[in-house]
Parts: C-alpha cells; sequence; structure tokens
C-alpha cells in the first residue's frame, strides 16, 4: 500500500470545496500528513481575434489569478482550524488536467475532490472534472459529494 504522507485537495472555494476539505484535513491529520490545496484557473476562452473594447487579457488574467489568491486565503483561514502543514498552489489549465498532472509531480498518497453530481445533458455539457480525475488518476481519489 501506498503511504499517504501527501495529500492534493482541489478546491474550487464552493460549499462542495469545504465540505472536500473537512475529509481532507481529518485524513491529513490522521496520517500527519502535507495538505496541497490547488485551485485550477479554467483557461479562458480567447477572444483576442473579436473586438473587445478596453480589455487588457494580461491584465484580465492578472485580475483573476490576484482575485483566486485572495480567495484561497480566506478559504484556508476558515476551512484549515490553524492546520500548519500545508501549501497553496493557483494554477491556469484544464482543471483535470491540472490536478492529474500536480499530484504525479507531487507524488501524493490520495487526491481529495468535491464533485457536484451533474446528470444528464449538464453532465454531458461540462463533464466532470471528478470522474476525469478517478478514471486516470495514479492514487486513490476521495470524492466528497454535497449532502
Amino acid at each position: 500500500m501506498q503511504t499517504i504522507d501527501k495529500i492534493l485537495l482541489a478546491c474550487d472555494f464552493s460549499e462542495n470545496s469545504r465540505q472536500a476539505c473537512d475529509y481532507a484535513l481529518e485524513l491529513a491529520k490522521k496520517f500527519d500528513a502535507k495538505l496541497i490545496l490547488l485551485h485550477v484557473i479554467n483557461e479562458p476562452v480567447d477572444l483576442r481575434g473579436f473586438y473587445v473594447p478596453h480589455i487588457s487579457f494580461e491584465k484580465l488574467e492578472k485580475e483573476i489569478e490576484e482575485g483566486a489568491q485572495v480567495m484561497m486565503e480566506k478559504f484556508c483561514k476558515t476551512a484549515l482550524q490553524g492546520y500548519g502543514n500545508y501549501e497553496t498552489l493557483i494554477l491556469s489549465g484544464v482543471p483535470y488536467e491540472e490536478i492529474l498532472k500536480k499530484a504525479e509531480e507531487e507524488k501524493v498518497g490520495m487526491i481529495v475532490l468535491g464533485t457536484h453530481g451533474r446528470t444528464g445533458i449538464d453532465h454531458l455539457l461540462f463533464g466532470s472534472t471528478a470522474e476525469r480525475v478517478v478514471r486516470t488518476a495514479a492514487c486513490p481519489v476521495l470524492t466528497v459529494r454535497m449532502v
């Protein structure tokens, strides 16, 4: 059995992520593991070929990243309850790809993430990050659904 000395929590700052964080935090405490909180900024649609007045894409991307950093700090402050063995990462890209890549780079023992439980047309249109991670991750994955 693979040791669980690092746990990757993928979070989008939703209530569902908060619930997943509760599980990840409890596991991190039990295994004395480092908790890696990862937020992935979904790659924005490229509108550079269209006329969009008064928008600098570099500035927009920077503002999105700064906003995500503020949200991450707030999330950690309220969700981690003083747990000190953690690090935060904010990356841009396709969420499931970045989650899997970071899990492999860090050699995590487990991935924890919330799932929105979409079904039907929502699932077809938006896909499921959790489902893609579960299917292809090299380590155990705990998905947490809102109750």
